[in-house]
């Protein structure tokens, strides 16, 4: 009998499932809505019919479902728990797995989405065989997943690695978790979509990106600028990879990886962000690490990182 793991990627307006083999592959991926519930229990109830529904769909008699891999915001592994996701209806701490077991009879562990996409890099995308690595996600925020000597960087409580939580700039843009200055503020989709607009109240200089108001604007248009010589959204660019790149630096300082990645929506520009991203960090440096940390497109992409991840945290405690 094939053995198989789900993957569950826990989003602000929509769950998805994924059952997924030890070599990467998703068999079946369905999708039901995180709102719309009366309540935590009943959405708990509601995922564990999934699973259970599309399991039983491929064939219960063919493949044997070992475990339940959960990627949420604000997971904590070492707890089984998500606590207090800003992205979620429900408040306080969430015991996801106990609920999860009790429904299913499975193991099953969480983690957040970035720590989850970083076990999915190790397993199935470009960190294969790597030890040392990080994996930088340039979502609507930033969020980081780090894998030491093998292991993921969680902390005394889970939480370990919110890259995107370290001050980028003292009393600088106001952050949604309430501090100032936080890198993903900067180094993210919404990070450039602010500093486009700052440079394009600070010059003169002729943009595409004028007149677009801010709601309507995205990273994708800013990367389809830059690809058309526009200034400004180049300016974004090189603004976004220096405040990136020193971050990288004091980070390799602290855990000498083999290799950063980096994945998601901002990542998609290539090497507009990977080009200014890599000088700086370069350039800022602990020199004894200069041009030994490998700076890469994640391996992942095209795929569905949120839900390979989160089943590889599964084979991972398999293994």
């Amino acid at each position: 009998m094939n053995e198989i793991v789900a993957g569950i990627d826990i989003g602000g307006t929509n769950t998805v499932i994924g059952l997924v083999s030890k070599n990467g592959d998703c068999l079946i991926e369905e999708t039901i809505s995180t709102r719309n519930h009366n309540s935590f229990v009943a959405f708990i109830e509601a995922l564990s019919h999934k699973i259970n529904n599309i399991h039983h769909h491929i064939g219960e008699e063919n493949y044997s479902l070992k475990g339940i891999g959960i990627g949420a915001p604000n997971g904590a592994f070492g707890i089984g728990s998500i606590v207090d996701a800003p992205n979620l209806e429900w408040k306080g701490t969430l015991p996801i797995c106990a609920e999860i077991t009790k429904r299913t009879s499975l193991p099953s562990l969480v983690t957040n989405d970035a720590n989850a996409a970083a076990l999915g890099e190790m397993f199935f995308g470009g960190a294969k065989g790597m030890k040392d690595f990080i994996i930088i996600t340039l979502g609507t925020g930033l969020g980081s997943g780090i894998v030491s000597n093998g292991k993921l960087v969680i902390g005394h409580d889970g939480f370990a690695g919110e890259l995107g939580h370290t001050v980028a700039e003292v009393n600088g843009r106001m952050c949604g978790c309430g501090n100032r200055g936080c890198l993903e503020t900067y180094a993210s989709a919404m990070g450039i979509k602010r500093t486009v607009f700052m440079l394009l109240a600070q010059s003169a200089k002729p943009s595409t990106l004028r007149g677009i108001n801010f709601e309507e604007l995205t990273s994708k248009m800013v990367t389809e600028a830059a690809l058309n010589g526009d200034t400004i959204a180049l300016d974004a660019f090189e603004y976004t990879g220096r405040i990136l790149g020193i971050k990288l630096a004091d980070t390799v300082a602290l855990f000498s990886p083999e290799a950063i990645f980096l994945f998601g929506g901002v990542a998609k520009a290539g090497n507009l962000i990977i080009e200014p991203t890599k000088r700086y960090m370069e350039e800022f440096m602990f020199p004894i690490f200069r041009n030994k940390v490998k700076l890469l497109p994640s391996g992942l992409e095209g795929k569905n990182a949120a839900v390979l991840g989160a089943a590889a945290l599964i084979w991972q405690e398999i293994e």
